[in-house]
């Protein structure tokens, strides 16, 4: 089975395409390239979504998309794939999940989501088997410190902080999983932050051997 994963370098869609590699289909990596500041898709870093590709060894494609026409866009992007599913890592967003599950119905495809309704324990798998970096962040008691951070075991959720950081409240960039053939080497942060939110930017970045030093 030929299934697109959309695909945005953070921990949920790295844990789909995982997901959907082990299950033996043929993935396609899909990342959507929205405006600054979209609802809907993650776009910190997103051009270094071609490197995680490189990394799990996938087919690779990106689309550039507006919050008004994305969905037109990535169905006719999914059609031209030839794929026989979709895949996203939509954890607790209903309008997401909706939308993309109502463009799998029109191709006549299948649409899953991994992570649908997870709970923290699969979080903590991500955590613990992942190589997660916070590049975004956009809620209260999310703070500039953590930024180009790794996230740890030792992570402390800010009060009323979703467990998968859902809404934007942070976005995170996976430097390493355990299908991925190299690692990721972030060697340049550049950090924004303006009192409220803010954002790490990876300036510079490189493949390595796995279980090498940086």
């Amino acid at each position: 089975m030929r299934v697109v994963c959309l695909f945005s370098g953070g921990k949920d869609s790295t844990y789909a395409a995982q997901w959907a590699m082990r299950k033996d289909y043929e993935v396609v990596l899909l990342n959507i390239r929205p405006e600054p500041y979209s609802m809907m898709f993650h776009h910190q870093n997103v051009k270094w979504t071609s490197l995680q590709a490189e990394a799990l060894g996938l087919e690779y494609h990106y689309l550039e998309a507006s919050e008004k026409n994305w969905a037109e866009r990535l169905e006719k992007k999914i059609r031209a794939l030839n794929a026989d599913a979709v895949v996203s890592g939509a954890v607790a967003s209903s309008y997401q999940k909706t939308r993309i599950d109502e463009i799998a119905k029109k191709l006549n495809i299948e649409s899953y989501a991994p992570l649908w309704h997870a709970d923290e324990s699969v979080f903590w798998e991500m955590v613990k088997t992942m190589e997660i970096y916070i590049t975004g962040v956009a809620a209260e008691g999310m703070t500039r410190e953590m930024l180009g951070k790794r996230l740890t075991p030792d992570f402390k959720h800010p009060k009323y902080v979703h467990t998968f950081f859902e809404g934007g409240e942070a976005e995170t960039f996976v430097a390493d999983a355990e299908l991925f053939k190299k690692r990721i080497a972030i060697e340049e942060w550049r950090i924004t932050w303006d009192g409220i939110r803010g954002s790490a930017e990876i300036i510079s970045a490189r493949l390595i051997e796995k279980g090498k030093r940086d």
